[in-house]
């Protein structure tokens, strides 16, 4: 049973979002995903101008004449939604947590595959996958996983991003569109990732806190990090701590930006705090125009 609490914060989701993903948004998804694989349709004899390497050399050999193997674009996607509900994830100095904002923007994505008619999945991980609802079509599926998103209590609070791309490797044998919502605070692991995004289409989805890239002047505070435990003072009244803090944070928020680029994953930033509505429009519409030039 859900608490009141949690039962109002669905709801509350649910009407706000289904406000947002009206038929443009849904289409910008749609063009922003669709087609990402294709599947085996027939064969069919062959005709000049067909490329060879679609050639079934094995009819080809029966029939003694060539025919060439014909794809059609994948009717249906499956989209995975994975989320970091790591403790980092508790933090936030705006009216909404990082993990609120996450479920919101989970339910946004999730309405808008919904609507294309895709499948969704969810996947929960802090320093092992702790939840994994099987991907299903339709409005109260949706809803399960906005609902597991703010109702599940973690019950570990480190972060380990491999464990949750591992699991997906074994139980994803179709190629799916995996949007991971994660703060990236740790350290990417470069490997599991790459092996990831060959096999899917990875897209990352990066929820931060304004106060996670500069410091307000409060004078002399302790800084706790929610996954160890650690614990540093620092006088942010002075302005050179808060200058080293943010040059910190600018150069790992770079760093993050260029090992993404390099392995070829798609990023989308959103911040507590501010409206993400446009942001993500653009981030659809510069996505579906890149695919398009790619061919």
């Amino acid at each position: 049973m859900l608490s009141p609490e949690i039962h109002d914060k669905v709801r509350q989701i649910e009407i706000k979002t289904s406000r947002l993903v009206t038929e443009v948004m849904a289409n910008q998804f749609r063009s922003a995903f669709k087609g990402h694989g294709m599947e085996f349709e027939e064969v069919r004899e062959y005709q000049p101008g067909d490329e060879v390497r679609f050639i079934d050399w094995n009819v080809t050999a029966r029939m003694n004449h060539p025919f060439v193997k014909k794809f059609v674009e994948e009717r249906e996607l499956t989209v995975m939604v994975v989320v970091d509900v790591s403790a980092s994830g508790r933090f936030g100095s705006q009216a909404q947590s990082k993990r609120e904002l996450a479920a919101e923007l989970a339910c946004v994505l999730a309405l808008a595959a919904n609507r294309s008619q895709d499948k969704v999945g969810l996947v929960l991980f802090t320093d092992t996958v702790e939840v994994f609802v099987p991907p299903r079509k339709g409005r109260r599926h949706v809803l399960r996983v906005v609902r597991d998103i703010l109702h599940h209590p973690p019950r570990r609070k480190g972060t380990r991003l491999e464990a949750a791309l591992e699991f997906l490797t074994r139980i994803s044998t179709r190629k799916a569109v995996v949007l991971l919502l994660s703060d990236f605070l740790d350290p990417l692991p470069l490997k599991p990732l790459r092996q990831a995004h060959r096999r899917h289409d990875v897209v990352a989805v990066q929820i931060t806190d304004p106060h996670e890239h500069a410091l307000p002047s409060l004078g002399r505070v302790l800084l706790e990090d929610a996954e160890t435990g650690a614990v540093a003072e620092i006088h942010t009244g002075r302005a050179g701590p808060r200058e080293v803090f943010a040059r910190e944070r600018a150069e790992a928020q770079a760093d993050l930006s260029v090992q993404l680029r390099n392995l070829g994953i798609d990023t989308f930033c959103v911040q507590t705090g501010q409206d993400y509505v446009r942001s993500l429009s653009r981030f659809f519409e510069a996505r579906a125009r890149r695919r398009m030039r790619r061919g």
